[in-house]
């Protein structure tokens, strides 16, 4: 019997949500049948992951030292193996300003941006030549935060000091872009180098955008599959994100993010490399839409971590 453990909890902004998540595939794997613990991983119990000797690792943590190949890093020096993406791929993923440097690179459509740096930022003030870049409004990012901590939509001049300031209590590092107003979608896909992409899922949200509270309150957003945009370009963003997925050499399983403009022309907003396994997640309703039941998602990423 294959012996996994489930990292969860962790020391990040986004741990109950991790929490929430190990507690979802920890159920999952034990109905498939396989010996399953968890542990809830902190910076004093790193020894235990070694001593309990898994066959391999479920990454349920989201987030710094989790999601950013830190994580990723230990268990390759203990040679154990673990689910979804490396430690080169999660570290870029993770910090969105590389993640949007690289697709302008390899010609991934993204909204228009600039990244700046607090210490920069605060010796030599750039907002007049933010504006004039981008205009307005534009989203304010913390670089390595998810589940949508530390993002801001800012429609005036006066509030973007505000919102940078506040994003700067996350990182040392602040993505601003050109805000794309229009359907959000996001695209799973699970595999290694061939990966199966998902049905595309429209996320509509009771708030002015998809936020932390959104994303985990019930009743206060709404996962529609399929989407409601044309064929073509459903199928645009479905080609859009494998190159993507191949591309940044994600594995086990990712999930990305688009806005849609007036134009039908679809920006990436972003990749998840460990996305959420709640029972509101948007990975497990693409699953069940392709006809993937939950445990058999859980099991499917079990075995593609087997296959490193």
């Amino acid at each position: 019997m294959i012996n996994v453990l489930v990292l969860m909890g962790g020391l990040s902004e986004e741990r109950e949500v991790s929490l929430r998540s190990g507690a979802g595939v920890y159920n999952a794997l034990k109905k498939v049948g396989y010996q399953a613990k968890t542990l809830d991983l902190s910076r004093d119990n790193l020894d235990r992951i070694k001593e309990i000797g898994p066959d391999v690792v479920f990454l349920a943590l989201h987030g710094k030292f989790g999601e950013d190949g830190t994580v990723q890093g230990y268990l390759d020096i203990l040679g154990i193996p673990y689910t979804g993406s490396g430690v080169e791929t999660s570290a870029i993923c993770m910090n969105k300003g590389t993640t949007k440097k690289i697709f302008c690179y390899e010609g991934v459509p993204t909204a228009d941006f600039v990244i700046i740096n607090k210490y920069q930022y605060r010796r030599n003030q750039e907002l007049d030549q933010i504006l004039k870049g981008l205009g307005l409004p534009v989203v304010v990012k913390a670089a390595t935060q998810g589940s949508s901590i530390g993002v801001y939509i800012v429609k005036t001049e006066s509030d973007l000091e505000s919102a940078i300031e506040e994003a700067f209590k996350y990182d040392q590092e602040v993505v601003i872009e050109k805000f794309i107003e229009g359907p959000q979608l996001t695209v799973a896909l699970l595999g290694n180098e061939e990966p199966q992409v998902l049905p595309v899922i429209e996320i509509t949200a009771a708030n002015e955008f998809y936020d932390y509270e959104a994303k985990y309150t019930p009743g206060m957003c709404e996962h529609i599959i399929p989407a409601r945009v044309s064929e073509s370009i459903n199928d645009k963003v479905m080609e859009i994100s494998k190159r993507v997925y191949t591309s940044f050499k994600c594995r086990g399983y990712a999930r990305i993010d688009f806005m849609i403009d007036k134009d039908e022309n679809p920006y990436v907003l972003e990749i998840n490399t460990i996305p959420g396994m709640t029972a509101m997640s948007l990975v497990p309703d693409a699953g069940r839409a392709a006809g993937i039941s939950y445990e058999e998602l859980v099991d499917r990423i079990v075995c593609l971590a087997l296959q490193k």
